[in-house]
């Protein structure tokens, strides 16, 4: 039976299993499985941030249990693993064999940096291109830090980009070069040539049917969302997508259905199960699926989240690096998490539960537990911060930490450079 209504927690079931959640943690994930967990979710969100763990292992980890960080490497930190790095959600891991997706957005971006707000950078770093290409076809791939050049020098208050990884990143953005792996988290850089096929771009849809099969795989990915949420799975432009919605609804792949408590009208990807239960127990990155979209993550959880690495430290609420708590179809608290490598302990700095739900402290413990293994930590520590440390502690089986004695870093840990490569 065709569903035209959701209740809003078929709507979150929906939603969830359509990530793949509601299976239990393997307890061997092979190569196979991640494949599958990355092909349902498409992309994964590349971030720099390493006070926890890197964002992009954190999706698969949460859907699939423990994996060997080292196998997702191979896949996609490698010059011929099967995925490579685009700008599709922000910076983020994509099939290899999804990038002619994206070249009318490298076609979008190099008319963006001729607008004559832009057009002085590009004028600018022209020779400095000009160079790049003569260097990579001579030499290979590289990163910018290999590259020596007089234009390389500090410029700015935060990265200080060099001529040399600006007229990188401008190539970039335009399909000039792309990704060829990543070397000490740092992004390889090659000209097409050297890591794609032979008119591996050239031969792309059009921007109109690489937009309607984008808003066929986030629609999926989804299971159910309005046009906000599917636009934003790949940061498409509203009007763009909203054609694509209409084309694929008359073509019967997507159903438009009603959600309750919803002020917009959604579509339900005709696949996606509506099950009448999920069991799931995960702690999110700021960047999963599930919860990047801030606005679809307070209307179908009432989860305002904003993240406080940028924050001063007074002026935080939650913590540092915050990651939300999943507990079957709910987001039930936040834990700010550090794994300190030097002791061998996975820090909870702060715990809190979510007015009006009910975090199951023993779950959760069950899966920091889980966590701390996957990372090679011996212990878990619990800081006497947030409304669900004593209860965490307890689960734990271990006593909270006084937090002036706790070595918080959250006075004095500094906020990450911004890095438009991560």
């Amino acid at each position: 039976m065709v569903r035209t209504t959701l209740s809003a927690a078929e709507a979150r079931r929906v939603a969830l299993a359509a990530q793949g959640f509601g299976a239990a943690p393997s307890p061997a994930v092979s190569t196979r499985a991640l494949n599958a967990g990355f092909a349902r979710l498409g992309l994964l969100q590349i971030d720099s941030v390493n006070v926890f763990e890197r964002s992009h292992y954190l999706p698969l980890f949460a859907r699939l249990g423990a994996y060997d960080r080292a196998t997702l490497d191979r896949l996609s930190t490698t010059r011929r693993g099967p995925y490579l790095e685009y700008w599709a959600h922000e910076a983020a891991f994509v099939p290899r064999d999804d990038l002619p997706l994206f070249r009318w957005r490298m076609d979008a971006f190099r008319e963006r940096d001729a607008r004559p707000n832009r057009i002085e950078s590009v004028v600018r770093t022209e020779g400095v291109r000009r160079e790049l290409r003569a260097l990579l076809r001579a030499e290979g791939p590289m990163r910018a830090s290999d590259v020596e050049h007089e234009s390389n020098v500090r410029r700015g208050p935060w990265w200080g980009w060099s001529d040399v990884k600006i007229g990188l990143e401008q190539m970039f953005r335009w399909g000039e070069v792309v990704s060829a792996g990543r070397s000490g988290f740092e992004r390889v850089y090659a000209l097409p040539e050297q890591v794609l096929p032979e008119r591996f771009l050239d031969d792309a849809p059009d921007r109109a049917d690489a937009v309607r099969e984008l808003v066929r795989r986030a629609s999926r990915a989804l299971g159910v969302g309005t046009r906000a949420d599917i636009a934003d799975y790949y940061r498409l432009r509203s009007d763009d997508t909203g054609r694509a919605l209409t084309e694929l609804t008359d073509a019967g792949e997507l159903v438009p259905v009603r959600v309750e408590g919803w002020a917009d009208r959604a579509w339900l990807h005709p696949d996606a199960r509506v099950p009448r239960a999920l069991t799931a127990d995960a702690v999110l990155s700021p960047f999963d699926p599930v919860v990047w979209f801030r606005r679809r993550a307070e209307r179908m959880y009432g989860f305002h989240y904003r993240i406080e690495i940028y924050t001063p430290a007074p002026k935080r609420v939650f913590g540092y690096y915050v990651l939300p708590v999943l507990q079957d179809d709910r987001l039930t608290g936040r834990i700010d998490l550090k794994s300190d490598r030097q002791r061998g302990v996975l820090r909870v700095r702060t715990a809190w539960q979510e007015p009006g739900e009910q975090l199951d402290a023993e779950r959760l413990a069950d899966v920091l537990r889980r966590t701390a293994a996957w990372q090679g930590l011996d212990g878990i520590e619990v800081t006497d911060r947030g409304t669900a440390a004593a209860a965490l502690a307890g689960a734990l089986g271990v006593g909270l930490v006084p937090h002036e004695a706790a070595d918080d870093a959250d006075a004095a840990e500094p906020a990450p450079a911004v890095d438009a490569t991560a």
